[in-house]
């Protein structure tokens, strides 16, 4: 079961994912979107279906993993990649309703999606649990403090329920992207603020917009690795975080720079 798998990184996994031989849910609040992976998933020769489903409904949630228990018998994969950007302008100055849905969608329907998936992987006898989080909830992300404290909040979770392995053999895992060329991330750009975007501007000059396929192997990656429970993996072209500290905190004046001006 795959969230958000109507465009980017949740149709590149449901295409991937199905390529290894699993049956793909595919759930997406965009209809049309949704439709369009599960035809290219049936052209490439694999299995799905499509559930319509808002991640921050808890009755479309519980409905969602009931449509995957009934089309194929169970749940043992889910990947919860549904996610936002907070538009307009930056916090603080973002409207509360913008920064309250960024909140909801990113994290609290993250919250909502493995209360009600884990359930459904006890009855199986364990699974695998995926979330996509962002390299900016690793570190700080200027154009977007909103989206990375939600983000940061995934992470928290992730490597806070590490626990189920042993109790219920449910892994929780999460990738944790760089920038990565999606609808929503230009979406966000085009409608962000003149000081936001000059900010996203520079730092996507120093960290190369990354195709969703990448994240894809990584979700693959963790599903077959038996030995990976609680972590967060940052996916940055293979270099690690540290190294794209810099430009994930791109409008911070420079106290080197002050001190020779």
């Amino acid at each position: 079961m795959i969230t958000g798998a109507g465009s980017g990184i949740g149709r590149a996994t449901a295409l991937l994912l199905a390529e290894n031989g699993a049956s793909i849910v595919v759930a997406d609040i965009n209809e049309s979107g949704g439709h369009e992976t599960v035809k290219m998933v049936k052209a490439a020769g694999g299995e799905a279906a499509f559930v319509r489903a808002d991640v921050r409904s808890r009755d479309d949630v519980a409905a969602m993993v009931a449509f995957t228990k009934e089309t194929y018998g169970g749940l043992d994969i889910a990947y919860n990649n549904a996610g936002v950007g907070t538009p307009g302008p930056r916090f603080p100055e973002a409207k509360p309703e913008d920064w309250e849905r960024t909140f909801m969608i990113d994290l609290l329907a993250v919250v909502a999606c493995v209360q009600a998936q884990v359930p459904a992987m006890k009855e199986r006898g364990g699974g695998v649990i995926i979330s996509t989080a962002s390299i900016a909830g690793l570190m700080g992300y200027m154009p977007d403090p909103i989206y990375a404290a939600a983000k940061h909040g995934v992470v928290g979770l992730t490597r806070s329920m590490e626990f189920l392995q042993a109790e219920a053999n449910i892994r929780v895992n999460c990738v944790c992207p760089g920038v990565v060329d999606t609808p929503m991330v230009r979406q966000v750009r085009d409608n962000a603020d003149p000081q936001a975007r000059a900010q996203a501007e520079a730092m996507l000059a120093a960290m190369p917009l990354m195709e969703p396929r990448t994240i894809a192997e990584a979700v693959l990656e963790l599903i077959r690795d038996d030995s990976a429970n609680g972590r967060a993996m940052a996916i940055t072209y293979g270099r690690p975080a540290r190294e794209v500290e810099a430009p994930m905190r791109f409008g911070r004046p420079d106290p080197a720079q002050q001190r020779r001006g």
